[in-house]
């Protein structure tokens, strides 16, 4: 678009422009309003959607303790259910851990995102927050600058502008945050695990009591509770493997063999609400900072769901940014905002390695790391065997299972 052109296209602005309404946006603006910072969000998808985006569920204690920090947990305390319990089902039988009860002593609280992100974006419009739905952000502009832009195409195809002092991109790894960097700008870090899963949400309840790891000589299979009637299940799947490929009748025996249900029980099944195949992958840029844009969350860094960290970290990177912001735009100090990048990485890159470590654990040798099939399976035997006799293993597991 030329300058003459984004002359004509209708305008408006915000101190903080916020792209994408997801728990790193929501949670974001809800602490910048209560700083009196003025800001917008804009979200591509309508408001409906949000309440039927089925993602990420197991919070981390540090989660749970930033949303009660700023009073945002009203729905978290009285549907949440802390959880601490997980189950691996491997040739030689199964264990459990109690990691809410090992390490630090912390456990999870599964609370999904579709019940979490209404409460988060409730509160913000209770607070006089600005929401616009249905509006798709193409491009940001002029963040070499201190006048950024976000150019936004709305409902009727007509484009529109929002000028602001800061641009906060919250809208994951194919958003206009990262398609908006120039060549150059950051560095892009980037390992495929070569490994797919089939991500599937049963509307059926939970089949156990415990977070399921099967490790199983047809692949990986995982069980985690979502509610009392839905819970989600993984299938390790080929690369290129078709999501609708399989029958239920197919999927709900594939999951009962992979988790050995013959010897520990029946699952209890129900109807596939969802299903989709995820190519695990991890991918980070360095640094997180473009002049006068930031990138949160997936736009920051992508992580593998084996370790159930990405929402965490959104809220984690969310609350740095906030603060950093109120120091420059309320207390006049950017020193903070120079040290974003810095603060969030040094999380991410934990969480990385531990992500690693446990696709390493769950996942036989896939791909073009097929040749060093024997050595990778023993070792694999080996952290197996040590997560399950070492308590020092027991207790490094947990605090990193939870902790952000």
């Amino acid at each position: 678009m030329t300058e003459s052109e984004y002359a004509r296209v209708a305008q408006d602005s915000a101190d903080v422009v916020i792209v994408g309404a997801g728990p790193a946006g929501l949670v974001l603006g809800n602490l910048l309003l209560r700083s009196g910072i003025d800001c917008v969000v804009l979200e591509r998808a309508e408001r409906a959607h949000l309440h039927q985006r089925a993602r990420a569920g197991f919070l981390a204690a540090h989660t749970v303790r930033v949303l009660a920090r700023h009073g945002l947990d009203e729905g978290l305390r009285r549907r949440g259910q802390e959880h601490g319990v997980c189950e691996f089902r491997t040739e030689d039988g199964r264990f459990r851990l109690e990691y809410g009860r090992l390490g630090r002593g912390e456990p999870h609280t599964v609370y999904p995102q579709h019940e979490l992100v209404p409460d988060l974006l409730e509160r913000f419009l209770e607070a006089g927050g600005r929401v616009r739905f249905g509006a798709e952000a193409t491009a940001i502009t002029g963040a070499d600058g201190p006048n950024p832009s976000v150019t936004v195409r709305g409902h009727s195809g007509r484009p529109a502008r929002w000028r602001a002092r800061y641009v906060a991109a919250c809208d994951g790894r194919h958003g206009a945050g990262r398609r908006s960097l120039p060549g150059g700008a950051v560095r892009r870090h980037h390992r495929d695990h070569g490994v797919s899963w089939l991500g599937l949400l049963a509307e059926a309840p939970p089949s156990m009591d415990a977070v399921g790891y099967a490790v199983h000589p047809h692949g990986f299979a995982g069980h985690m509770a979502r509610s009392t009637g839905n819970t989600r299940y993984y299938l390790q799947c080929e690369r290129g493997h078709e999501a609708g490929a399989w029958s239920e009748e197919r999927i709900w025996d594939e999951l009962a063999l992979r988790l050995r249900a013959a010897e520990y029980g029946a699952l209890r099944r129900g109807r596939i609400l969802q299903r989709g195949v995820v190519d695990l992958e991890s991918d980070v840029l360095e640094p997180l900072r473009y002049g006068s844009l930031f990138l949160v969350g997936d736009a920051a860094a992508l992580i593998s769901p084996a370790a159930a960290k990405g929402a965490n970290l959104a809220v984690l990177e969310a609350e740095i940014l906030a603060r950093a912001l109120t120091d420059d735009l309320v207390h006049g100090d950017p020193e903070p905002l120079g040290q974003y990048s810095d603060r969030c990485l040094a999380h991410i890159w934990r969480a990385q390695e531990f992500s690693h470590w446990m696709i390493g654990l769950l996942h036989g040798v896939s791909g073009a790391r097929r040749t060093d099939g024997p050595f990778q399976e023993r070792l694999r035997s080996s952290r197996i065997a040590s997560l399950r006799d070492s308590r020092s293993t027991q207790d490094w597991f947990a605090d990193h299972y939870v902790g952000v």
